[in-house]
């Protein structure tokens, strides 16, 4: 310890400059805080050494200093040696050498080395560890004293323990070999055990299999033996037979051949009489030719000898005319010689045809259809996926079984005479024949009055023969041909609507209230609205009026076309023109007839068979075309006769086939699909293209024994959309057609339309019995359970679910339940955010104390009783939901909000709706009289009338009108037979016979339960209310009202007025009755600005007084439901333009508020644009649109209005403000009416639009439809780059910087400085200006594309558009420095560039890139690397692909990708952007374009825009030409096809002129760039020196 202590005491004293430093740090203030010296340190670990060193015990410590540069791993021998010897080490070493270094105690010594011992010497010394310690030194060591034995210790020398260790690691080892030589030998006994067990069972196998295989052969031969005797004895009656028929043959032959040669002798001398002729008049028109050729030569010989004469005198004048003469000879021979070559190459060119089997052929057109059920393909729709079941396989079907396939009769009987060239040679027109021809009609083959359906059928017979091969698909399209996601009707008639990326936020009170937490978010009626046809409608009405005529070059027909587009087109246009149906078949028999081809004969029957599944012939045609069939291929006769009949049986298609008629088609079997029921059962149904849903709804019927069947109708969902078919004759391959359409349009194949059937009951009738049929109750009880539980069907009162559920756990566990039993099913029955209101115990409690407490529980009723009490609950709790929904439009009748609304039937009566289900009106049945269908005007189709009991009626038109007569006659037919109540129309005195029943006019009488007293009888057993009374009734003498319940005494009144009567009632019911606010404080009018403002208001006429004598004297101020004829506004009455404009605009508010009604519906937009397109851009009408909407909005009592006029003036409060004079009654009239729901966002609305100025464009459609539903704040879906979306809050005011500014800030970018929106539509990306209203912007960008691409006749089409939001300008922009910004923008929009080729890039760096990329691409997973030569194209530039093979690429990128693995894909990302960040065109923009400009360079070049300037670059080398920086360009402009920039001065500067269609996107940029570099100058000359 003193030596340890002497040499710390020592090496402190030589840090005298410590000791100096601590004591100057010493003299300062104690109390300064300061850092730790170096000799401090020094001393605070010596002292902690010193606290160890005394707790513990050491017996020897000895410091040795490796180094004297204090320097760590640095050893000197020489100085560590010296040491050591100093300190006195060598001696103690030496010391302790002498001596005994090893030393054991005997255990730990016995333990080691016991395997020296012998197994019998151990047990001798029992284990003695003193003895077998000394044992075994003796026995290795020997009995000499080099080693020691103390009391505790054996004291060995160095080389003892060596010995030791040698003979312990020998014995060892053998140990090992003996142990590894048994586990050896047992472990090849047992395999050798395991492999003669398995030899004996294959030698048991194989002697059995060469039986086996000898006794076949056996069997074999002996079969063969019989198949030799009996072929021998057949072929001995063949050769006899084919002897006789060989001379039969020899005879017919040589008689057919004698003919044929008689007539081809006389043929080829008919030919060669015209040949000859042919050939001398040929030889004649040459030596005419030719003497005419000489003559006119000889003219010019003559002339020139004249003309030359003069000069070079007589005989070289005619020398030279003579050479003249001859070259002008041989001129013409040459030509004629050409002329002659190209007729004998074209006479020489060959013609190719095609013969393939039928079998071939169908293969190879539908070989991609398989075998499957329809209704199985993609996921669930939306709201069914707790139906979903086991797709099923295809099983056998028993055509039996199949209602609608019923066999084939001869019909061929008396059609002899009906032949097809027979029906050519009397109607085609012109020269047409009913044989095969491979070319282009110059007119169609029968006469059509209407020129579109000329055209039409010209070019259906072009799409025929590139069906059938008999003509090729366009060439000229063939390369620049893209797959549109479009259906064919779609692209044709162009029926798409506008898809809405548009999400709005409800936060409006009145829809907050309504809005629901449930997977299905439809309306009442989206779930039984009949889909429209795309072939129906608007477009059928332009076809038929001709506004859609077809153009021969139509680039729809002229465009490559697949297999299924050529069908759709086909029978498309037969649905929607009946007129060319006829002509169609004709096309299609002409072409099959004496067709050579094979394969252009199978695809003609093909076509003919889809055609006949869609539309049947007119009368005309229609025993030819059975004719034709019948002597069709066998294959093919009687299916298509079969499909004809079911055809004429259901009536005509309105859509083109589906893909499951194609597969059906091709195997010539019934198309199989999938009908799921509400209990998730689901059948198989066999169908075919003329199967109507009421065939379907009675097969399921039929196979589930189903009695109670109306009411049930089928129902098919695809996404999110979901309709009726009903249960009578639409087309259920009509509805599959157009789920097929809508599926096209999303870019997915129609074989995977993932659409599916259900079977649903969609309406009850009035006299519903649930007791009827067991069947039938436990379907609509399933429906309605699972109704509730996904939101279809909502109870307001918590009572009700309580019941609901307790019904539920007595249906499913009886009346005894417990609560883990309740708590297990009680997310079958209830909604989940009914279920989130309160804890699950407490529902459970709930509904264990209803059931408890329930009468079927006491009373022990069956299950099927407790069902049937749901059923009628839910019958009576929501009736309009089980109802029939048809749209209609009101032609004529009493006045409504609107005129297009969804008319509902169901047991309770007819509701009217709006679009937002909203009730309009209700009729019981008892207030029907009447109803009966008849043809409305030809533009508007068929229509129904509906009479009430208040004498009015209303005409409605819809193409279900027949529809909605039936179900409304035989509800009204079955209420009047099983009613117990009439009416007496007629006083009936008392008479001589008691039997008869006295009553006066009005009485009430009761039927009673037997009703008529026979069935031919027309008298009937009722009681008379009034006087108790019973006796017979003449039924002409009463009115049975059609009601199961008393009707109510409104109607008994209104039965015994007369018609007038009851039209006075109705219009007094109707009269406006004052409301509560009357009787307040009266809101604020403009009637005090009228008085300054205001025109003079006209003198009413007597009419107008009479009709507004309530309200008193009209008001210019005040609500009318007539035009204006002048403004309201002085200022607006001068100009007569103005005039005009504000009249109109008037009417237009009046049409958006449902007081003007219109035959020709227009939409929202339309009305919104002509009421503010004019006010924007005309001041003076601003204030006019104020006042009218406020005028509107003053006095009108009618609710519906009111709510639209609120709607109207928030879209005006946005766009403009009201001007000084009109502000503060504009305010006033807002403030008075706070409890409107919109009249504070309007206020405020003003105050913002004031701030920020007027908007520049009308409101955009995404507004219009935001307000309609009563959102005030709209959430619009910003695309990026990295293929991710957000949504956003854009109010009507937000401008595109605030915008850019928000994403930014969400998206934590550094700063949103370079950013911009840009809106994508079709193929063109338009930025948009940061200084403009956002849906400004977007609307002048969709306005702009209506312009370039108009509609039909003008008509505004819908415009599908995305908003992204990218870098613009590339300014500042450093890789690393902001992650986010790299990872979501900069990697994925320069990513593309490179690919492209746009950067010069050199191999090495090629393949840097390469494997980054596929880092980013596939992060980990290196089972691609072996696809790599696939996916080269996304890893490395065009202009590189071929510089190596595939393979030497996908070697070096997977060694660089190998050197990358490690980094997180974000990380590849940066290091990606690192790379090209060196290069100069870095963050351009680049376009290619023609320049006329610089001889010196390439004519067609590649120019950059980056933060460097505008570069030329060389388009196959890459090499920067030059580079103009942003103060050289003194002015650039650009237009469709051009883009021009001055360089230099404007006077003697240079000019590129380039040819682009992209000029506007350069001009743009340039713009922004010195703008942006504009700004950042001066904001550094604004900054103070």
């Amino acid at each position: 310890m003193p030596t340890r202590l002497a040499y710390w005491h020592q090496s402190l004293s030589q840090c005298g400059f410590l000791l100096s430093r601590t004591s100057g740090h010493g003299q300062g203030l104690d109390t300064t805080k300061r850092l730790s010296t170096l000799g401090g340190q020094f001393k605070q670990s010596l002292e902690k050494l010193m606290k160890i060193l005394e707790q513990c015990q050491p017996y020897f410590i000895r410091c040795i200093k490796p180094n004297d540069y204090k320097k760590p791993l640095l050893f000197d021998r020489e100085l560590c040696i010296k040491q050591l010897r100093y300190s006195g080490m060598m001696e103690t070493i030496q010391i302790r050498k002498a001596g005994y270094p090893i030393r054991y105690r005997f255990e730990e010594f016995f333990e080691r080395y016991r395997v020296l011992l012998p197994w019998s010497l151990r047990e001798q010394l029992k284990n003695d560890a003193r003895q077998s310690c000394i044992s075994i030194s003796e026995a290795v060591l020997g009995k000499d004293d080099s080693w020691q034995v103390g009391k505790t210790k054996i004291f060995l020398k160095d080389h003892h323990d060596t010995v030791l260790e040698l003979q312990r690691q020998t014995i060892l080892t053998d140990k090992v070999l003996l142990i590894q030589k048994v586990m050896r030998g047992w472990k090849d006994r047992k395999q050798f055990l395991k492999q003669r067990k398995s030899a004996v069972a294959i030698q048991s196998a194989w002697r059995g299999y060469c039986c086996r295989k000898d006794f076949r052969m056996a069997m074999l031969g002996f079969g063969r033996l019989q198949a030799l005797y009996r072929s021998r004895q057949l072929a001995k009656q063949y050769a006899a037979t084919r002897a006789h028929i060989i001379r039969l043959q020899a005879m017919c032959r040589g008689y057919l051949m004698r003919q044929k040669i008689a007539e081809q002798k006389k043929a080829a001398c008919v030919i060669q009489a015209y040949a000859r002729g042919m050939f001398a008049r040929q030889t004649y028109q040459r030596m005419k030719k030719e003497n005419k050729h000489k003559l006119e030569a000889r003219n010019i010989r003559l002339e020139e000898e004249k003309r030359l004469i003069l000069v070079l005198g007589p005989v070289k004048a005619r020398e030279e005319a003579m050479r003249l003469e001859q070259e002008h000879l041989a001129t013409l021979e040459r030509e004629e010689a050409v002329a002659r070559q190209r007729r004998n190459a074209l006479d020489n060119k060959p013609i190719n045809h095609d013969v393939i089997s039928d079998q071939e052929m169908v293969d190879k057109i539908f070989g991609f259809l398989p075998s499957v059920i329809g209704g199985q393909e993609g996921q669930a729709p939306l709201g069914f996926e707790d139906l979903e079941t086991k797709p099923n396989k295809l099983d056998e079907v028993d055509l039996d079984m199949v209602p609608m396939s019923v066999e084939l009769e001869e019909e061929a009987d008396g059609l002899e005479e009906y032949t097809f060239p027979k029906f050519a040679a009397t109607y085609f027109q012109g020269s047409s024949t009913h044989t095969h021809i491979r070319r282009h009609l110059r007119h169609p083959l029968l006469y059509h009055d209407d020129k579109d359906n000329v055209l039409a059928s010209l070019v259906v017979w072009v799409i025929i023969l590139r069906f059938m091969g008999d003509l090729p698909e366009p060439a000229m399209f063939a390369k620049n041909a893209t797959s549109k996601s479009g259906s064919v009707m779609t692209q044709i008639y162009d029926t798409l609507g506008r898809r809405n990326q548009v999400q709005f936020r409800n936060d409006s009170p009145n829809m907050r209230e309504s809005r629901k937490d449930n997977k299905i978010s439809k309306g009442i009626s989206s779930l039984k609205l009949k889909r429209s046809s795309k072939l129906t409608g608007k477009v059928a009405d332009r076809l038929r009026s001709g506004e859609e005529a077809f153009q021969e070059d139509s680039s729809i027909s002229e465009r490559p076309m697949s297999n299924l587009e050529k069908v759709h087109f086909i029978i498309g246009n037969a649905i929607l023109r009946p007129a060319i149906r006829d002509e169609i078949y004709c096309q299609i028999c002409k072409q099959l007839t004496e067709n050579s081809n094979r394969s252009s004969y199978a695809r003609g029957w093909i076509l003919l068979s889809l055609c006949l599944g869609c539309f049947p012939p007119s009368d005309t045609f229609v025993k030819y075309l059975l004719n034709f069939i019948h002597h069709g291929p066998t294959g093919y006769a009687p299916y298509c006769a079969e499909r004809l009949r079911r055809t004429y049986v259901n009536g005509a298609r309105t859509e083109p086939p589906s893909w499951l008629e194609l597969q059906a088609t091709k195997q010539k079997k019934p198309i199989m699909f999938n009908v799921t029921l509400m209990n998730g059962q689901s059948i198989t149904v066999p169908a075919d293209s003329a199967s109507i849903a009421k065939e379907i709804c009675q097969f399921i019927a039929d196979k589930t024994k189903l009695k109670d069947v109306f009411g049930f109708s089928l129902y098919i969902a695809v996404f999110d959309k979901v309709w009726s078919l009903g249960g009578g004759r639409d087309h259920v391959l009509d509805a599959i057609s157009q789920c097929e359409q809508l599926v096209k349009e999303r870019g997915i194949h129609e074989r995977n339309a993932p659409w599916r059937l259900y079977f649903r009951k969609e309406i009850f009738t009035p006299w519903h019995n649930s007791q009827e049929d067991p069947i039938s109750t436990d379907l609509i009880y399933h429906q309605v359970i699972r109704g509730i539980r996904f939101g279809e069907y909502r109870c307001e009162k918590e009572e009700d679910l309580v019941e609901i559920g307790a019904k539920y756990c007595y249906i499913q566990f009886g009346d005894s339940i417990h609560n883990e039993l309740v708590q297990k099913v009680l997310h079958d029955c209830l909604p989940v955010k009914q279920l989130k209101s309160k804890p699950l115990e407490k529902w459970v409690s709930l509904i264990t104390y209803a059931h408890a407490k329930a009468p079927y529980t006491q009373d022990r009723l069956s299950r099927q009783t407790v069902k049937e009490q749901l059923v009628d609950f839910a019958r009576f709790q929501w009736p309009l939901l089980f109802s029939r929904f048809f749209e209609v439009t009101k032609f004529s009748g009493p006045s409504l909000p609107k005129n297009h609304f969804i008319v509902a039937v169901n047991w309770k009566g007819i509701c009217f709706l709006d679009e937002s289900e909203k009730r309009l009106l209700e009729l019981t049945f008892p207030e029907i009289t009447g109803i009966h269908t008849n043809r409305a005007v030809k533009s508007f189709g068929q229509s129904c009338t509906l009479i009430t009991l208040r004498a009015e009626e209303f005409v409605l038109t819809s193409v279900n009108s027949i529809v909605i007569a039936e179900l409304v006659v035989m509800f009204l037919e079955g209420l009047k037979k099983r009613s117990r109540f009439a009416v007496a129309m007629h006083e009936k005195k008392s008479q001589e016979d008691p039997a008869i029943l006295s009553f006066k006019k009005g009485d009430l009488l009761i039927l009673t339960e037997d009703k008529r007293l026979d069935a031919n009888s027309d008298w009937i057993c009722a009681q008379n209310e009034r006087t108790g009374k019973t006796g017979n009734v003449f039924l002409e003498d009463i009115y049975i009202i059609p009601s199961l319940t008393k009707p109510s005494s409104q109607v008994l009144t209104l039965l015994m007025m007369s018609p007038d009567q009851r039209r006075t009632a109705s219009q007094n019911s109707y009269m406006d009755a004052p409301e509560e606010e009357d009787l307040k404080v009266k809101p604020y009018t403009l009637e005090e600005f009228s008085y300054e403002h205001f025109r003079t208001p006209e003198k009413e006429s007597l009419s107008k007084a009479v009709l507004q004598k309530s309200r008193g004297r009209s008001q210019l101020w005040a609500h009318s439901k007539e035009p204006l004829k002048q403004p309201l506004l002085k200022t607006a009455c001068t100009d007569p333009d103005l005039r005009d404009l504000a009249c109109q605009a008037f009417i237009a508010i009046m049409k958006f508020m449902g007081d003007y009604p219109s035959k020709h519906a227009h939409s929202s937009v339309e009305v919104t644009d002509q009421i503010f397109v004019a006010a924007i851009q005309e001041e003076v009408l601003r204030d006019e649109i104020y006042c009218q909407i406020m005028k509107q909005l003053t006095e009108n009592r009618n609710r519906y209005s009111m709510t639209k006029g609120w709607q109207l003036l928030w879209l005006c409060t946005g766009l403009f403000p009201p001007s000084k004079s009109l502000l503060k009654h504009a305010q006033k009239f807002i403030e008075t009416r706070q409890k409107e729901t919109l009249a504070l966002e309007c206020s405020r609305r003003i105050q913002t639009v004031m701030r920020s100025g007027s908007r520049k464009w009308a409101p955009h459609p995404v507004e219009v439809e935001a307000i309609l539903q009563n959102n005030t704040k709209i959430s619009h879906k910003i695309c990026f780059p990295n293929e991710t979306e957000q949504t956003f809050d854009v109010g009507t005011n937000t401008k595109i910087r605030t915008l850019c500014q928000k994403i930014a800030s969400k998206l934590q970018l550094n700063s949103w400085e370079g950013f911009s929106l840009f809106v994508k539509i079709a193929d063109k990306v338009i930025s948009q200006n940061e200084a403009d209203y956002f849906f400004d912007s977007l609307r002048q960008v969709t306005d702009w594309n209506r312009r370039n691409k108009p509609g039909r006749d003008g008509a505004t089409m819908p415009v599908a558009y995305e908003v992204y939001f990218m870098r613009k300008l590339w300014l500042n922009v450093t890789p690393g420095k902001d992650l986010k910004a790299d990872v979501i923008f900069h990697y994925h929009q320069e990513l593309p560039k490179y690919l492209r080729g746009y950067h010069k890039c050199s191999k090495d760096e090629a393949v840097q890139l390469a494997g980054l990329i596929y880092k980013v691409r596939f992060n980990n997973d290196r089972a691609q690397l072996a696809t790599i030569p696939k996916i080269l194209k996304e890893l490395v530039p065009d202009n590189l692909l071929r510089a190596v093979s595939p393979d030497e690429w996908k070697k070096s990128i997977t060694a660089v990708y190998s050197k990358h693995e490690g980094k997180t894909v974000d990380e590849a990302k940066i290091a990606f952007l690192k790379m090209i960040h060196r290069w100069p065109t870095f963050g351009s923009a680049f376009f290619e374009v023609k320049q006329t400009s610089e001889p010196n360079f390439p004519e067609i070049v590649l120019i950059a825009i980056n933060k460097q300037g505008v570069s030329l670059i060389h388009q196959k080398t890459k090499d920067i030409l030059t580079v103009y920086p942003f103060n050289k360009i003194s002015n650039w402009s650009s237009g469709s096809t051009y883009f021009h920039m001055t360089i230099g001065n404007l006077v003697r500067g240079s000019r590129i002129l380039c040819e682009t269609s992209l000029g506007y996107k350069m001009d743009d940029l340039l713009t922004s760039y010195v703008h942006l570099l504009m700004n950042a100058v001066n904001k550094q000359k604004s900054l103070p020196a």
